[in-house]
């Protein structure tokens, strides 16, 4: 695999799907983007595993939704690690990337030596579909559960859709020679689709189509799980197998069709116009509660760290409009 291959695939999600089984996929390599998401915050390794994974989550669910404007994963926990976020942003339109951004907050003096995931403790793992204006948000939550947040992303899955779902991830900090170090992922994600009842007549008819579908679905579904347990974790990060080359491998006798791969990078949405919005709901006297000694009102967005500095007197439903 030459450099230009693998600066073409990273930062990509390539759909497939496997055409002699009802099942749909995605491959996804993260590079820039977990360099631009976690380069905004100074994250102990553990909280920096848990937001690359999450990343990755979020690049390859968010790949397989009709989605017009945002998904968004959440975990919030009562461990050391208490809130993991990620927003996946739809292209705006055909060919341009999709934007990702993530941010975690913690109790640095709470880690510990075990393994990230052990930093979260009890807690729950949503999944929060927007699609702009003039549409009611959708979210689906699940306990945490399992030994990894791709383990909880399966339970949602599971229960909240009823859509088996796999995911196999590999995140790490890559030490290619000439290279600075910086984080890597890549995963697959696969799904058993619903399959299409053939219409019949005769009720015993359909009952017999319905079970030998079923028995078929899970014979299908057992046996490409079987070939995804085959996959090395070099395979889905390092620099020697293509998304393309790594289907044909791993699904060959399932007859794997890929279609475009969507370009992702790290992208904020923050901008001075929505924290005035937010800000829009108080009053004088409580933005004057807000204000510093500077005679300042400030706000910094978690996800990318910029620093807002406003007038006071020109946020908040009280504030002056200079143009009158």
């Amino acid at each position: 695999m030459s450099i230009g291959n693998k600066i073409a695939w990273d930062d990509t999600v390539l759909p497939f799907q496997l055409d002699r089984t009802d099942m749909r996929g995605r491959v996804a390599r993260l590079d820039g983007v977990l360099s631009g998401v976690l380069k905004q915050h100074e994250y102990p390794e553990p909280v920096e595993a848990l937001v690359a994974e999450m990343a990755l989550l979020t690049a390859l669910i968010g790949q397989t939704i009709d989605l017009r404007w945002k998904l968004s994963l959440q975990v919030q926990t009562k461990g050391a690690v208490r809130m993991i976020a990620t927003d996946y942003y739809a292209a705006d339109k055909e060919g341009e990337p999709a934007r990702i951004r993530a941010y975690a907050s913690f109790d640095a003096d709470r880690l510990t030596k075990d393994a990230p995931f052990e930093q979260l403790g009890e807690g729950y793992f949503a999944i929060l579909i927007d699609q702009g204006n003039g549409t009611k948000p959708y979210q689906g939550i699940t306990g945490l559960t399992g030994d990894s947040l791709a383990e909880c992303a399966t339970a949602y899955f599971d229960q909240s859709e009823q859509l088996p779902t796999r995911f196999s991830l590999s995140f790490g900090k890559s030490q290619e020679p000439g290279v600075p170090e910086h984080w890597r992922a890549g995963g697959i994600m696969l799904q058993h689709m619903p399959k299409a009842s053939p219409l019949m007549k005769g009720a015993e008819n359909v009952k017999a189509v319905a079970e030998a579908t079923s028995a078929e679905t899970e014979e299908n579904w057992n046996r490409v799980n079987f070939h995804l347990d085959t996959v090395e974790e070099l395979e889905m990060i390092g620099p020697n197998v293509t998304p393309t080359q790594l289907l044909l491998r791993l699904f060959h006798e399932e007859e794997p069709r890929v279609f475009d791969a969507q370009q992702v990078k790290f992208g904020c949405t923050c901008s001075e116009d929505r924290v005035r919005q937010s800000l829009s709901i108080y009053s004088a006297k409580d933005i004057k509660t807000m204000t510093t000694e500077e005679g300042t009102v400030t706000a910094d967005c978690q996800f990318c760290s910029k620093h807002y500095v406003l007038d006071p007197k020109t946020v908040g439903f009280e504030a002056k409009n200079d143009g009158a």
